[in-house]
């Protein structure tokens, strides 16, 4: 999922200030990257965690969580809708 125009024009954003949508975009996408990583790294075992955070080839993490969370391509799509819903419902306080 891209973070751009594009994104703020689903959400209803375009007419958020020029000097904010950069921020607000940076935002989101950390926002995103935290809760998803949260939501994954739930019923890993230390040993796990570890494991991943040694990965550093995004193709060999994708992999990695292919075997140990299957489940985590849901997650992100899951985590990512959520968002989209938070700002949908909040979009009148950020334009």
């Amino acid at each position: 999922m891209e973070f751009d125009e594009k994104f703020l024009q689903e959400m209803g954003l375009s007419a958020m200030p020029e000097h904010e949508k950069q921020a607000f975009l940076k935002y989101i996408e950390v926002e995103v990257e935290i809760r998803i990583g949260e939501r994954i790294s739930k019923g890993l075992t230390a040993t796990q965690l570890n494991e991943f955070d040694m990965i550093t080839d995004p193709a060999e993490a994708a992999k990695w969580l292919q075997k140990n969370r299957p489940d985590f391509r849901e997650i992100v799509a899951r985590t990512i809708e959520e968002m989209k819903s938070e700002i949908r419902a909040n979009r009148h306080r950020l334009v």
